[in-house]
């Protein structure tokens, strides 16, 4: 009797289940933390130094513990590269929005519709008609 209630309810929920939408390969890509940005030279580093070690998990954990014993002074210049790196992705962000938009949002205008607009004027029997097309 169990397997036919969760049979019902699997059914139920399979056809409710939407599929995932698709990515925008255009899309910018989120900038990387100040710790990434630090753990890009130290891979290197690290490499150079130990070319034996090829497991990524060692890696992290080295560069993790350095980054912890890092004074502020030292993870500094990683967390200005980080800043520049976001205000530049900010920029391409607001672009892209721009652009799925239909471009930036020239006339001012406020986020009201022009029949909401409208709908605020007491008496007044006029519509407005909005066509992008």
């Amino acid at each position: 009797m169990k397997a036919k209630a969760r049979s019902s309810n699997g059914d139920s929920r399979l056809s409710v289940r939407k599929s995932k939408a698709e990515k925008d390969p255009n899309k910018p890509k989120r900038p990387p933390s100040a710790f990434f940005v630090f753990m890009e030279g130290f891979r290197k580093e690290y490499k150079e130094k130990h070319p034996n070690v090829k497991q990524v998990s060692v890696i992290g954990k080295a560069g993790g513990d350095r980054w912890k014993s890092m004074s502020d002074a030292d993870k500094a210049p990683f967390v200005a590269k980080a800043e520049k790196l976001k205000a530049e992705y900010t920029k391409k962000m607001d672009s892209y929005n721009n652009k799925q938009s239909g471009g930036p949002a020239a006339s001012g205008d406020s986020d009201k519709s022009k029949s909401e607009v409208n709908d605020e004027d007491e008496g007044s029997v006029e519509y407005a008609v909005c066509c992008d097309d």
